[in-house]
């Protein structure tokens, strides 16, 4: 599932639907050695690295590195460690921490020592994968293959891709899955000499986060799980999901600008609107934008309005004047701020590639595929073949897969889900999903919302029940398949003039987030 991330400072056994064969543990890890690695942003910030094994199986084999950061907690008592994951995969946890540690209340922050990790493959962890640089450079063919030779120029770039990951690291790939990633956090856990810790993890983070728990029950104090993976449906059917999702957050950004007409002079009519917007990725199929926004440039540079509608007013104003005076440049300008951090640069991709293609078995038969997209794309058109593409490479991955783990579990201590009804890159169904297979969780879930990563967002309701969980444990018990409630944040508003500010605490960590996943 496609994923964004700001880089700044993933085997056990897995046999026929269950996890078993928790592999043997290594020596004691050395104390971790921190140092100050503070940014402008988070002046308390500390960095180390801790060698793992790459093969969990094999603990005294070859050795990789993972980046660590941490907030040390300040409070006399502490609740221990709080890991946290932005999701991906393929996402840089390092700044995350920092942001989690500022953003709860100060009281219950500093009873945490809040950890960030970049998990393996991923930026400051080394190896960092990197298949093929500049796969992601404008313009690239169209998604949508309307003639054969598209087909079969999308077709190669991902074989390409595929071929070229398995070239550069062969020797890692067979490695690179949630389950070692899971047991990474479990080394984590054992360097930090913590019996047990809490774990906060978005998007993506939620499957992680869930098959640590199935590993190790009883080395959890702390579940919270936003914008919940359906673990059900790892990974082809979760993206297929996906793509529908998708496709109605786009029409509710239309019908947004529809409601702006005054603004954005695109019509009243969100019907209109969006046929405006496709005449207008028609006119960039011919002619790109600028010599680089294509008709897969401008799906990538709109996908993040569907995980945040912060992004919305910037979006809508490049669409106005695209349309209204065909002028280029802010159609490039929002590329630039948004597609190129969606692609999360060459590592980010080659990560969530890794992983998502290793970690289950996927359809081998490309005609599958082409029947499922073509099925999704006469309804569903926005994502249906730019995600499609964005998975392919797993049709050609040359390792092999492992058997998905069935993550249900009656050993834990009570979870804390929070889940919007209207997410497109986590569908609602998978936060319920994730209630029903987590014994004893507890449902938050904000109605009528749309963003993805829900927490520390400004929704001050959702946030109280994270602080109270966080604080002591306390959840919502309720009689419904929620255990609570809360109302959506409000949409955003066309800002005064293009100079405004839109920075908020919510852009900031969606600035973090995993995105497509």
């Amino acid at each position: 599932m496609r994923r964004r991330a700001a880089v700044l400072c993933a085997a056990a056994a897995v046999l026929a639907g269950s996890v078993t064969g928790v592999p043997a543990q290594a020596a004691a890890p050395a104390p971790l050695a921190w140092k100050k690695c503070a940014t402008h942003d988070y002046p308390t910030l500390q960095c180390a690295s801790l060698e793992v094994p790459l093969d969990h199986a094999n603990p005294s084999g070859r050795r990789i590195t993972l980046a660590l950061s941490r907030v040390p907690h300040t409070a006399p008592a502490s609740e221990g460690p709080l890991l946290v994951n932005p999701g991906g995969p393929g996402g840089s946890g390092l700044a995350l921490a920092g942001f989690v540690a500022s953003a709860l209340p100060k009281d219950v922050a500093a009873r945490y020592d809040v950890v960030g990790f970049d998990p393996r493959g991923v930026g400051r962890s080394s190896p960092a994968l990197d298949c093929a640089p500049g796969h992601f450079k404008p313009v690239r063919p169209d998604t949508v293959p309307d003639t054969p030779a598209l087909e079969q120029a999308n077709l190669e770039r991902a074989r390409t891709f595929a071929a070229d990951c398995g070239k550069r690291y062969g020797d890692v790939l067979p490695y690179m899955d949630t389950v070692s990633a899971a047991q990474d956090m479990d080394a984590i856990r054992a360097a930090l000499g913590a019996p047990r810790i809490s774990y906060f993890g978005y998007s993506y983070g939620t499957y992680l986060g869930a098959v640590y728990a199935k590993l190790h029950p009883d080395r959890v104090r702390r579940l919270v799980l936003d914008s919940i993976v359906d673990p059900t449906g790892v990974w082809y059917a979760d993206n297929i999901g996906q793509e529908r999702a998708f496709d109605d957050r786009h029409r509710a950004l239309m019908a947004w600008i529809a409601t702006h007409d005054a603004t954005y002079g695109l019509g009243k009519d969100p019907a209109r609107v969006e046929a405006e917007w496709y005449a207008m990725r028609t006119a960039l199929a011919k002619k790109p934008a600028g010599g680089k926004v294509g008709a897969a440039e401008l799906e990538d540079t709109f996908i993040p309005g569907g995980y945040y509608n912060g992004y919305w007013p910037s979006l809508a104003e490049a669409f106005a004047a695209y349309v209204h005076g065909k002028d280029p440049e802010p159609l490039v300008e929002a590329y630039d701020d948004f597609a190129g951090v969606d692609t999360s640069g060459d590592n980010g991709y080659s990560v969530y590639t890794a992983v998502q293609c290793g970690d289950t078995a996927w359809p081998h038969d490309w005609a599958r595929w082409r029947q499922d997209a073509w099925a999704v794309y006469a309804k569903s058109p926005f994502m249906a073949w730019n995600n499609a593409w964005y998975n392919a490479p797993c049709v050609f991955w040359p390792t092999g897969r492992t058997q998905r783990p069935d993550v249900a579990n009656d050993k834990l201590p009570p979870a804390l889900l929070f889940q919007a009804t209207d997410d497109a890159a986590t569908p609602y169904a998978g936060g319920v999903a994730a209630h029903r297979l987590l014994a004893g969780s507890s449902l938050v879930v904000e109605q009528g919302g749309g963003n993805h990563g829900i927490t520390l967002s400004g929704n001050a309701c959702l946030d109280r029940y994270l602080a109270a969980y966080l604080a002591d444990g306390t959840i919502p018990r309720g009689s419904g398949p929620a255990d609570a409630v809360c109302a959506k944040s409000p949409d955003p508003t066309p800002p005064a003039s293009k100079a405004a500010s839109t920075s908020s605490r919510g852009s900031v960590l969606h600035a973090l987030l995993g995105f497509r996943g």
